[in-house]
């Protein structure tokens, strides 16, 4: 069975609707069930996006993929840098 992909705004939106749902009196697995997700995923939306609004989910993922681009920028510079020095003292 293929995994579906939900979006961030999605997530926090199902997360709400489980609040919903137990403050009306539902259980936790009855409210999860009803969303269409396992309890296993609904902890992890949960953990990571938990007291969240949209448009700060939005920009945390809109941080996360500038962090990871530029991790690999100084990646790269940092490899070039030690290929350089290794050039420099006649080890090739």
């Amino acid at each position: 069975m293929p995994q579906k992909k939900h979006k961030p705004e999605e997530i926090v939106a199902k997360l709400r609707q489980v609040d919903v749902l137990v403050s009306r009196g539902q259980s936790v697995a009855e409210a999860v069930r009803s969303i269409g997700v396992t309890q296993f995923t609904y902890y992890r939306w949960r953990k990571e996006f938990g007291g969240l609004k949209t448009d700060q989910v939005r920009r945390l993922k809109e941080l996360e993929k500038e962090n990871e681009r530029l991790r690999k920028a100084v990646s790269d510079l940092t490899l070039e840098k030690l290929i350089l020095a290794e050039a420099a003292r006649g080890n090739f």
